[in-house]
């Protein structure tokens, strides 16, 4: 008899989770098969806890997150139930716990491609541990952000991750305190009630300015984020910070806003680049702002690095593509969205809300490429990235004095 499919067996999954009715029969890949409205999968736990060598319980551990499990042994488990298939009931036990194993996502600019690759950085860590995403956009608004996480809540997420948009977001963060809604701030530490997440800026930051000056550079720019945002002031003052140990004093002239977007960064810099005294180095707050100041650059017909030597805070994705290839200060997205799913998890493990919150904050990359006039250095991690701490070691070639 030929099987009755009625929707691809990713549609049913979801359909599944989000607690639909499903009609199907038939087999599926990896192992699953469906009959009669329901997904079954032939792996049980039991299954995945025997192929991985461990006992039940810690299977039980790594899929619902209860209690920390050894990296080794969490890695080993989920490559068995990704081999497997193995889905866990989730539809029974939702209708048991009243959890619906979903994540809501607010971005604040789904434009800036570094929030594009954390949202895929984070839906990936968050199905491996069972849970799907609900994404919004605020677009940097409040208002937007407000209207975002009503939606979220409406449909029962169990928990929120917030890369927070700027302006004054009290009354977003109170509302989700008060809903007492699981809920970690990323990219943007704005308020120590939460668990937050988020990339080093000060040293990072500083590590760049640090190089230009190494390479003779005295005069350089800063083309900085929205003026609302803790990321903006933090690389403003690790841009600060880099000048004071270079021996470099501070001119206000240099530090323009690009408003963390591509055109306000290209008129900022295209300006200053029209003074007599221009700067000879520039330093990007954000991979969008990059955008805007190679533009500028492009525009008055200025080499990179002969002319205006640039680095900048985010790497592109196509930063090893353009000439001369670009030094900048990578975050780590795969880490950032793990932790983020890991703090999530067990603030929502924690019932009885008593666990103090968190503030991570993981160190940058320096990927050592051309644009800042000297040849990017081989590393045994990969070509080019070094860590923030040993960035300064980096020794300028063929460095020349600025003018």
């Amino acid at each position: 008899m030929t099987p009755l499919i009625v929707a691809p067996y990713k549609r049913l999954r979801k359909r599944l989770y989000a607690g639909a009715p499903v009609l199907a029969s038939g087999h599926g890949r990896r192992g699953t098969r469906w009959v009669g409205g329901l997904v079954k999968s032939v792996a049980t736990m039991a299954d995945v806890a025997k192929r991985a060598g461990v006992s039940v319980s810690t299977v039980s551990h790594v899929v619902n997150g209860t209690r920390p499990v050894n990296a080794d042994t969490r890695d080993r488990v989920l490559k068995v139930i990704e081999d497997t298939g193995y889905l866990p009931n989730r539809v029974a036990r939702s209708l048991v716990t009243s959890d619906t194993h979903l994540i809501g996502i607010v971005m604040s600019a789904l434009t800036n491609r570094f929030f594009v690759a954390v949202v895929a950085a984070i839906d990936r860590a968050g199905r491996r541990r069972g849970y799907s995403s609900v994404l919004a956009d605020s677009r940097d608004q409040v208002a937007s952000e407000a209207e975002a996480v009503n939606m979220l809540l409406s449909r029962r997420v169990d928990g929120v991750v917030l890369a927070p948009a700027g302006g004054d977001r009290r009354a977003v963060l109170d509302k989700l305190l008060e809903e007492q809604v699981p809920t970690v701030l990323l990219d943007r530490f704005m308020d120590d009630r939460f668990d937050q997440v988020g990339v080093e800026n000060v040293e990072s930051t500083a590590s760049l300015v640090e190089h230009l000056a190494a390479l003779g550079h005295t005069r350089i720019a800063f083309v900085s984020g929205l003026r609302s945002l803790p990321t903006t002031e933090e690389r403003v003052h690790g841009y600060e910070l880099g000048l004071e140990r270079a021996g470099l004093s501070r001119d206000r002239e240099l530090v323009v806003s690009g408003k963390s977007a591509a055109d306000p960064a290209q008129r900022a810099l295209g300006e200053l680049l029209q003074r007599r005294n221009a700067p000879t180095a520039v330093v990007s707050g954000n991979n969008y702002m990059t955008i805007g100041v190679l533009r500028a650059l492009r525009e008055r017909s200025l080499r990179v690095p002969e002319d205006v030597a640039v680095a900048a805070f985010d790497d592109l994705e196509f930063a090893d593509v353009f000439q001369p290839r670009l030094t900048v200060i990578a975050q780590p997205v795969s880490q950032i969205a793990s932790k983020t799913v890991e703090l999530l998890i067990r603030r929502m493990a924690d019932k009885d809300g008593t666990s103090e919150p968190r503030r991570v904050r993981l160190p940058g990359v320096f990927v050592h490429r051309e644009s800042c006039g000297c040849l990017a250095k081989e590393t045994s991690a990969r070509r080019g990235a070094v860590p923030v701490a040993s960035a300064g070691a980096l020794r300028p070639h063929g460095a020349r004095p600025a003018g």
